[in-house]
């Protein structure tokens, strides 16, 4: 696994983007809750499947525009579970063909790739089946719409941190890490 001081440093950001890493150097734009959020998420579900059909072991709407009531970068993640996602020759092609494009491939970090939409701002999040990865992003998900007081506490991090000017996004995502991690601390033993 990546240690999180690797996954913040700037070496590591561009060695796992595709192409070249731009800075973005700017404040977070959180929107409120959106009830689209779930409709655009069906929309690209619907085209995943019939791109990739049963290559596709689970595919799931997760991240906060997932959970209802939550602040949230108006981009859906999507995670997609495929065989092996190391093999990107099973899945990719098909992908590039309609119109999506790797962004990042992290082998370190539970194999790894993130894809953008070709028409709908998305974070396509692949992982190999059995990943425990897989599990994390779940429960986080599940807990977060069930827990009023989490829920709270998330978003109110978010809001803070969003006001700071992050040279990269994922500098933003990294920065959430221990609010997430005492969040699942809390999910994981109930």
């Amino acid at each position: 696994m990546v240690g999180m001081k690797k996954r913040l440093s700037d070496e590591y950001l561009n060695e796992v983007n595709v192409q070249s890493l731009e800075p973005y150097n700017h404040t977070i734009v959180l929107e409120e809750y959106n009830d689209s959020w779930p409709i655009v998420y069906k929309y690209e579900e619907k085209r995943l499947l019939t791109i990739l059909g049963d290559k596709i072991k689970c595919i799931e709407h997760v991240g906060s525009t997932s959970v209802p009531g939550l602040c949230a970068k108006p981009i859906i993640d999507i995670l997609m579970v495929v065989d092996d996602s190391s093999s990107e020759d099973d899945y990719i092609p098909e992908l590039l063909s309609a119109g999506y494009w790797l962004k990042i491939r992290e082998p370190e970090w539970f194999e790894h790739r993130m894809l953008k939409g070709p028409d709908t701002d998305i974070n396509l999040h692949v992982f190999s089946q059995g990943a425990s990865e897989i599990d994390k992003m779940l429960l986080f998900r599940n807990w977060l719409r069930e827990n009023d007081a989490d829920r709270e506490l998330y978003a109110d991090t978010k809001r803070q941190l969003a006001k700071q000017i992050w040279k990269y996004v994922q500098n933003y995502a990294d920065a959430k890490s221990q609010v997430v991690l005492e969040i699942m601390e809390r999910a994981s033993t109930k």
